[in-house]
């Protein structure tokens, strides 16, 4: 009966080890993923950090600083959502760490008690006797055959009974060690999130002296909001030429060849086999393109928008526009061929390029390393982006299918 009922004990302390196993491999996967989403949280903060001290450096508060600080702002509330998550999985592991060492006493103490009775019941076995007069004292061989294989049972049950007290025992101060690191790794992480909010309350801080100095330029911001419209009527001008020149040569190609090119669906744009393979990879891609520079963030959004610091004014954007470092380098987010290049005032070195049906416009480039006519390829650098008088380094990137403006964060990766 005895023997039976340790054998259960034993088969179910390697069933709950089995789930404790488990359960501890799902709250690594998870730890993983949570320490991935933290380091490009800490990553994306390095970098607007960077692209704030470049644009503090001019000396003169702008609309840059604020889109920098309003990132920052956002990135770090998420950079303490990740922590609190991280604090309550870390909790979640003491709280198993804590059961397995309960468990692991229990067991403990169910072995002890076991091998306790063990030895009992082998000095009551042998009490008066030697176990040589025990084994000698057989009135026939059989006998003498089943004491011996008893005696050499019982003693390897011992000795198993042993080992098993001593991984356990190991096992025991194993997961206590572990706890006591996991109330550590707690307190650290607490200690960031109570860094990060303070860095946070600076920062809003910041961000509201920003915003008054900017109040204080209102009329100058308004010039500039109306210079600004002039500028963006003068860019979709340039690319609705571009587009309409290349239907154009488009449409006197097939019809000189008497070409059989099919047109694009929804625009009047003749494509052949191989132009029409391209346009339908582009749009294949559609949330997977690359950006059009390897750091930065979105300062402008697609559409129509109201000012960040002047009420009742909204300004109009048919594309975005991506603040990064001084000098980034400008890259393609596809295969294409270039069909402009142009200079709008205000929005400097300007490249349309062609994918198909499809087309992306680059703008506010300070140096052009391409011509018209180029094939290239995706992330091939175009030009480097121009940094303005505020020490802001900001390009606008546009996507157009046939003369229809698309929003373009639909279209680049991890938006």
């Amino acid at each position: 009966m005895k023997k039976t009922a340790f054998l259960l004990f034993m088969i179910l302390g390697i069933f709950y080890s089995s789930f404790l196993s488990d359960a501890f491999a799902q709250t690594k996967k998870s730890r993983e993923q949570l320490e991935k989403e933290r380091a490009e949280v800490q990553k994306k903060l390095l970098e607007f950090d960077k692209i704030l001290k470049q644009t503090a450096a001019s000396k003169k508060t702008s609309l840059g600083q604020l889109s920098v600080v309003n990132k920052q702002l956002e990135t770090r509330v998420t950079y303490i959502r990740t922590l609190s998550r991280e604090v309550t999985l870390i909790d979640t592991e003491i709280a198993e760490t804590e059961k397995r060492i309960k468990s692991l006493e229990n067991d403990l103490s169910n072995l002890k008690i076991e091998y306790s009775n063990m030895v009992y019941t082998s000095s009551k076995m042998n009490q008066g006797m030697t176990i040589t007069t025990f084994i000698f004292s057989s009135s026939t061989f059989k006998q003498f055959y089943m004491r011996l294989k008893y005696l050499k049972q019982y003693t390897d049950a011992r000795k198993k009974q042993v080992e098993q007290i001593k991984i356990v025992s190991e096992d025991l101060a194993s997961q206590r060690v572990r706890l006591e690191e996991k109330r550590l790794e707690k307190q650290q992480v607490i200690n960031k999130e109570e860094e990060q909010r303070r860095q946070l309350a600076q920062a809003r801080v910041e961000q509201q002296t920003i915003v008054s100095s900017l109040n204080r330029q209102e009329i100058d911001l308004r010039k500039k909001i109306v210079q600004a419209k002039r500028q963006q009527e003068n860019l979709n001008n340039l690319i609705k030429r571009a587009i309409e020149d290349e239907i154009k040569r488009a449409e006197a190609e097939a019809k000189k060849s008497n070409s059989t090119a099919t047109k694009a669906s929804g625009s009047s744009i003749p494509l052949t086999p191989e132009a029409a393979a391209l346009s339908s990879s582009f749009a294949g891609n559609k949330g997977k393109l690359p950006w059009p520079v390897e750091t930065g963030f979105i300062s402008k959004k697609f559409g129509t928008h109201p000012h960040p610091t002047l009420k009742g004014i909204v300004e109009d954007n048919d594309g975005v526009d991506i603040q990064t470092a001084p000098n980034s380098n400008v890259r393609s987010v596809f295969d294409g061929e270039v069909i402009k290049v142009g200079t709008i005032p205000g929005y400097g070195g300007t490249i349309v390029v062609k994918h198909g049906e499809y087309y992306t416009m680059y703008s506010k480039l300070k140096v052009i390393s391409i011509k018209t006519g180029d094939k290239i390829k995706a992330k091939q650098v175009l030009g480097q982006v121009y940094t303005n008088k505020d020490g802001v380094a900001e390009v606008h990137f546009e996507t157009w299918k046939g003369l229809q403006p698309m929003n373009p964060s639909t279209w680049l990766a991890g938006q």
